[in-house]
């Protein structure tokens, strides 16, 4: 049980979260951050799915990797993380078919995500199942809070509710406030998420060195 729950294996599924964060420190998935985040639900949607997808593909080619020929492995990958999009996708038109239709061609483009190819590659074929779901997971959850983030600021700002539940008071609109429909336009995520990565920097300078 120690073992389980090392240093290491906390390091490994913490580092993620922060100071390794797959969108602010690698940049990478940022094209399904401009897509899904006009709104916070398909954005903790999308951020779910792209965890789940990403601990379990994860530890099937962690458990498959001594097995698989160097030459074909970013098939059988890509076969994997097809499978596993395929079981979510049919699972969220059965469950949450209106957030399905939110997202639209997006949960399928999982499949191709620079986040989840990159952790198969470059950690799941070097390293044991348990490892490897620590590290799917947190790097999953890593992407899901900047999207939560930036779904939440977009929706608040750009309609004044969020998850469909009004924040903003009347009284405020009755004075003079107006929604930014410039919220629901890509760029700006684009420019939430250029935030956050300047605030996330400024703050692990020191960390960093």
């Amino acid at each position: 049980m120690n073992k389980l729950f090392s240093k290491e294996n906390k390091a490994v599924f913490l580092a993620p979260l922060n100071i390794d964060n797959p969108i602010l420190v690698q940049i990478l998935g940022i094209c399904s951050a401009l897509a899904v985040t006009s709104q916070l639900e398909p954005a903790i949607v999308m951020g779910l799915s792209v965890t789940v997808i990403t601990g379990f593909s994860n530890v099937i080619i962690s458990l498959i990797r001594k097995t698989i020929p160097n030459r074909i492995r970013i098939i059988i990958q890509l076969v994997v993380v097809a499978a596993l999009v395929t079981i979510v996708s049919m699972l969220l038109k059965a469950f949450a078919y209106d957030v399905s239709v939110q997202l639209s061609v997006y949960v399928g483009l999982i499949i191709t995500n620079c986040i989840l190819m990159g952790r198969l590659e470059a950690f799941a074929m070097m390293n044991g199942p348990w490892e490897s779901f620590l590290d799917g997971i947190g790097n999953g959850l890593g992407y899901a809070f900047i999207l939560v983030i930036v779904g939440a600021v977009r929706e608040l700002l750009g309609s004044g509710s969020l998850l469909g539940f009004k924040l903003i008071p009347d009284s405020l609109y009755a004075n003079g406030y107006s929604d930014n429909g410039m919220m629901t336009m890509p760029a700006m995520a684009l420019i939430i998420v250029g935030c956050v990565i300047w605030v996330h920097r400024s703050l692990n300078k020191e960390e960093k060195k």
